[in-house]
């Protein structure tokens, strides 16, 4: 996707300093991986405590051991 976009100078000039990436459109393309990333563990850790399982976490290792 072509998309123009405006951004700060000094952010992409600190963005690309600090992550060692070559270009602006690296720097871009990791930020949204970045942000997925983080939105997506907000969302995991939002379920702790939510979940109900059952089982025997020590049964599952030692068949895991046996195989």
């Amino acid at each position: 996707m072509k998309i123009n976009i405006k951004i700060d100078d000094k952010i992409m000039e600190l963005a690309l300093k600090t992550s060692g990436l070559k270009t602006k459109r690296e720097v871009v393309e990791e930020g949204l991986k970045a942000l997925i990333k983080i939105q997506n563990q907000a969302k995991l850790k939002s379920l702790r405590g939510k979940l109900h399982w059952e089982g025997d976490i020590e049964q599952m290792r030692n068949s895991i051991k046996n195989e």
